[in-house]
C-alpha cells in the first residue's frame, strides 16, 4: 500500500526532452512563441465576433467557441511544460497532473465534437442555403455548443477517473511531456485491458465519428462546388476547403496516432511531438486558416483596431455600441451571407 500510494505523495517526473537539453531550449522558444501568438489570434476572433454586429452569425458563434476551447486547451498544457523546460527538477505534483489529465482531454474531446458541428454547419451554409436560418435557429446553435463542451468534460471524467485508480506501484517516471491517459495506463502494475478497451470504444466516438461526420459534409460541399459555372469561383471554394481540411487531418491524425495506434508501434519522440502538435500547434492553425484569411474577420479586426486608435487621439474611446453602430451595412451593401464562408463565391 505504501508502495502504491508513492506517486500520490511525490508526484511524478516528466522527462520530457530533458536527455536532449539543445533541443529542448530550443522547443521552448518555439512553444513559447506560439502560445503567445495563439492566445492574441484566438482572443482577438472572440472580441471581433462579439463587437462586430456583422459577425453574429452561427459560423462565427462557433468559431468564438473554438477559439475559446483553444485557449483554454493550450493553456491547460504550455505554462505548464514551459516551466518544467526551464527547472532541472522535472516533478509535476500528483495533483496538479490529475488535473491536466481532466482539463486537457476534456478540452480536446470537446474540440473534436465542435469540428464536427462546424462542418455540419457549413453544410447548411453551402448546400442548403434557403433553410439555413431554420437549420441553424439560435437556440439549435446554443444546444450543438453546450453538447460539445459537456460531452468532452463527461468523458473526461469517466477517463480521468478509471486512470486515476490505477495502481503505479511507485512507478513515477513518465517518459513525456504532459500527463495523459495512455501514457499513465502503461505506468500501471496491474492488467489494464479493460482501460485500454474504454479508451479505445471513447477514442472512436470523440475520433472516428467526427471525422466521418466532417468527410460527409465536405463531400456534400464538394459537389455543391462543382456545380458553380465560374472557374475563379471554383479555385476559391477549393482554396478554402482544402485549407480548413488541413487543420482537420492535423489535428484528428495527430490525437489519433497518439490514442489509437498501439503504444508498442511508435517510439517515445514520436509520441512527444504528435502531443506537441495538437496542444501548442493546432490553437494557433485555428484562428490562422478559420477567420483571419476571411475579409469579414480582418476588416472587423481592421475596424476595432482604427476606431480605437481614433478614440485615443480624440481622447474618446469607442464602445461596444458605436462600434456595431459604424458596421451596420447600408442599404445598397449585400448583407453577411453563410455563403461567404466561402470567400463569397458566385451561385450557379
Amino acid at each position: 500500500m505504501e508502495e502504491t500510494n508513492h506517486s500520490s505523495e511525490k508526484g511524478f517526473l516528466l522527462l520530457g526532452f530533458s536527455d536532449q537539453p539543445q533541443l529542448e531550449r530550443f522547443l521552448f522558444v518555439i512553444i513559447l512563441f506560439f502560445y503567445i501568438l495563439s492566445l492574441l489570434g484566438n482572443t482577438a476572433i472572440i472580441l471581433v465576433s462579439c463587437l462586430d454586429s456583422r459577425l453574429h452569425t452561427p459560423m462565427y458563434f462557433f468559431l468564438s467557441n473554438l477559439s475559446c476551447v483553444d485557449i483554454c486547451f493550450t493553456t491547460s498544457v504550455a505554462p505548464q511544460l514551459l516551466v518544467t523546460m526551464t527547472k532541472t527538477d522535472k516533478t509535476m505534483s500528483y495533483g496538479g497532473c490529475v488535473a491536466q489529465l481532466y482539463v486537457a482531454m476534456g478540452l480536446g474531446s470537446s474540440e473534436c465534437i465542435l469540428l464536427a458541428v462546424m462542418a455540419y454547419d457549413r453544410y447548411a451554409a453551402v448546400c442548403r442555403p434557403l433553410h439555413y436560418t431554420v437549420m441553424m435557429h439560435p437556440r439549435l446553435c446554443a444546444s450543438l455548443a453546450s453538447v460539445a463542451w459537456l460531452s468532452g468534460l463527461i468523458t473526461s471524467l469517466v477517463q480521468s477517473s478509471l486512470t486515476v485508480q490505477l495502481p503505479l506501484c511507485g512507478h513515477r517516471k513518465l517518459d513525456h511531456i504532459v500527463c495523459e491517459v495512455p501514457v499513465l495506463i502503461k505506468l500501471a502494475c496491474v492488467d489494464t485491458t479493460f482501460n485500454e478497451a474504454e479508451l479505445f470504444v471513447a477514442s472512436v466516438v470523440f475520433l472516428v465519428v467526427p471525422v466521418l461526420l466532417i468527410l460527409v459534409s465536405y463531400g456534400f460541399i464538394t459537389q455543391a462546388v462543382l456545380r458553380i459555372q465560374s472557374a475563379a469561383g471554383r479555385q476559391k471554394a477549393f482554396g478554402t476547403c482544402s485549407s480548413h481540411l488541413v487543420v482537420v487531418v492535423i489535428f484528428y491524425g495527430t490525437i489519433i496516432f497518439m490514442y489509437l495506434q498501439p503504444a508498442n508501434s511508435r517510439s517515445k519522440n514520436q509520441g512527444k511531438f504528435v502531443s506537441l502538435f495538437y496542444t501548442v500547434v493546432t490553437p494557433l492553425l485555428n484562428p490562422i486558416i478559420y477567420t483571419l484569411r476571411n475579409k469579414d474577420v480582418k476588416g472587423a479586426l481592421r475596424t476595432l483596431i482604427l476606431g480605437n486608435a481614433v478614440g485615443q487621439t480624440t481622447g474618446t474611446r469607442e464602445t461596444p455600441g458605436i462600434l456595431k453602430k459604424r458596421n451596420k451595412p447600408r442599404p445598397n451593401v449585400r448583407v453577411h451571407s453563410p455563403q461567404t464562408f466561402l470567400l463569397s463565391i458566385p451561385r450557379p
